[in-house]
């Protein structure tokens, strides 16, 4: 399967780096095998705007986690990890929670919202994807084929 990162740095050899604010899978490194939607990540950086290609290849020895689809299971695994619990998953994989989502997340959480009204709220315009790589095991999965940088629209 080819994979995309957004970044605004060619990465050839991705890194697990545990620093900055916890995402909707925790900890890792993040990819999507949605072109567009890693062309929104790259462009949400600083410049330059690059996207990185790589090769997956699976491994069933690994503990993978998959979210075909938005689900209760998913909107509490998002909520822990995004409060900072840690989970035994070497791959983490199903759709985003973009910033709005997660503002209806945050409203769940704090019990201004039902589950009920999250769902009616949390219906995406496009769909999402990402996959989280979250060790050394699951990062040797990864091949790097290529980059190339988005050019400047203006």
């Amino acid at each position: 399967m080819k994979l995309y990162h957004g970044t605004d740095t060619i990465v050839m050899k991705p890194e697990i780096r545990i620093v900055g604010y916890t995402k909707d899978f925790g900890y890792g490194f993040y990819c999507t095998n949605i072109e567009k939607q890693a062309k929104r990540w790259a462009v949400s950086k600083r410049k330059p705007h690059i996207i990185c290609v790589y090769e997956y290849e699976a491994n069933d020895k690994l503990n993978i986690k998959h979210f075909p689809e938005m689900t209760d299971e998913w909107l509490d695994f998002v909520a822990a990890c995004r409060h900072g619990e840690a989970h035994q998953y070497d791959i983490v994989e199903g759709p985003m929670a973009d910033d709005e989502v997660w503002d209806y997340v945050e409203d769940f959480l704090a019990n201004r919202i039902t589950r009920d009204v999250f769902w009616a709220l949390a219906k995406f315009k496009h769909p999402t994807h990402q996959i989280i790589f979250c060790n050394d095991k699951a990062l040797a999965t990864l091949k790097y084929i290529e980059h190339y940088e988005i050019p400047d629209k203006r």
